[in-house]
């Protein structure tokens, strides 16, 4: 989620990142608009024009995130691209469906976005039309930052017929992984849709090196859409087929209770840990982190370990998934889950060396696939 993207903040409790290929879009459009035709620039209008496709695609996929909540998928976070948008689902909590209801729901969720395009165009034609502003829907060019409520009609109008491409995420594509999931399990019918987004993409950007630059840009927004959700599905791939023992710490560094904070923090700056299990005799009882004990010293002085740390904690065994440990760490906003075998501690799993396996493990697994497709 963090590559190549930037947050700008939490809507309704989803996280909101814009794509940096968004910081494209304005040079683009200058480029397009005034050099190429020899107008006078108007920096101002162009980052109106940009807030606009920015606002639109926020709209679509927040239709889209609307309709997943109907069917109980509770949306994370979410990518906004300059033409569509990259979404997370937190699944965990939703009941098993048969295949065939699984994707009659994702084929209205997929639906949804550019029907709100399409009503979000229509309503601004109608007031358009209905205040006698003497603005010519139908003249060329419909995208131009010199008539924003103009470009307010035709953005969404682009961005409902664009998203209908059969390439993927578009919402196009996804219908055609539906297509293909008939067939074969869903990672498969991702990459095969994705396979076809890549292709397309790729055909844009050479017809708009001779034709118009914008089929340039829209084959570079769906490459780099593309190459994000197949980087989620070797993600996912991983959360749930890679098991706790492949990637926990053996070799790890314990606190006792009786410790006072300036001997566990003596024992933190020696460790490459941020957190800690805290074990009395055989049995744990508790967790603290690196900056909890710097929190407590600067707050109170010297004291013990057993009365500032977390004595309410996640454990996990060998065999649970990587996903099953993420969604305990997330669900506590904790940072650290002891891994027990027999009631005795055998390991540690930290959100740290998590997210650092997680990435080595997909970059693994995706360089493998690489190799047997070639």
């Amino acid at each position: 989620m963090r590559s190549w993207s930037i947050s700008v903040g939490r809507i309704f409790g989803v996280d909101v990142r814009i794509h940096l290929t968004f910081l494209i879009l304005p040079v683009f459009i200058y480029w397009t608009d005034y050099a190429t035709r020899q107008q006078n620039a108007n920096g101002a209008r162009d980052l109106a024009l940009v807030g606009i496709i920015l606002a639109c695609v926020a709209a679509h996929e927040f239709g889209h995130m609307l309709a997943a909540r109907r069917f109980g998928l509770v949306p994370k976070a979410v990518i906004l691209l300059p033409l569509t948008g990259v979404a997370l689902y937190d699944e965990s909590r939703v009941e098993k469906q048969p295949t065939a209801l699984m994707w009659k729901r994702e084929v209205r969720i997929a639906l949804i976005g550019p029907l709100v395009n399409l009503a979000l165009a229509s309503l601004a034609a109608a007031v358009i039309t209905a205040t006698n502003s003497g603005i010519e829907l139908w003249k060329w060019p419909f995208l131009q930052g010199t008539n924003l409520p103009r470009s307010i009609v035709w953005a969404n109008i682009y961005l409902a017929f664009v998203n209908l491409l059969p390439a993927y995420p578009l919402d196009g594509g996804r219908l055609v992984r539906v297509y293909f999931a008939r067939t074969m399990d869903v990672s498969a019918a991702t990459r095969r849709a994705v396979t076809i987004s890549t292709a397309m993409s790729m055909v844009l950007i050479f017809a708009g090196l001779f034709t118009d630059p914008w089929l340039t840009m829209v084959g570079v927004i769906i490459f780099s859409a593309a190459q994000l959700e197949e980087r989620a599905l070797v993600f996912q791939s991983v959360l749930d087929n890679v098991r706790l023992e492949e990637v926990m710490l053996t070799d790890f560094a314990t606190l006792s209770p009786a410790d006072t904070l300036e001997d566990a923090l003596e024992k933190a700056v020696h460790s490459l840990q941020d957190d800690f299990p805290v074990v009395r005799g055989s049995d744990m009882v508790g967790v603290i982190s690196r900056q909890r004990i710097l929190d407590a010293l600067r707050a109170e002085g010297n004291g013990y370990v057993q009365a500032v740390m977390s004595k309410i904690f996640e454990v996990s065994v060998r065999q649970d998934s990587l996903g099953t440990a993420f969604r305990k760490l997330t669900a506590r906003n904790s940072s650290i889950i002891p891994v027990v075998e027999d009631q005795r501690l055998v390991g540690i799993v930290t959100l740290q060396n998590l997210m650092h396996s997680m990435s080595l493990l997909a970059e693994s697994r995706k360089l493998r696939r690489d190799e047997s497709e070639s």
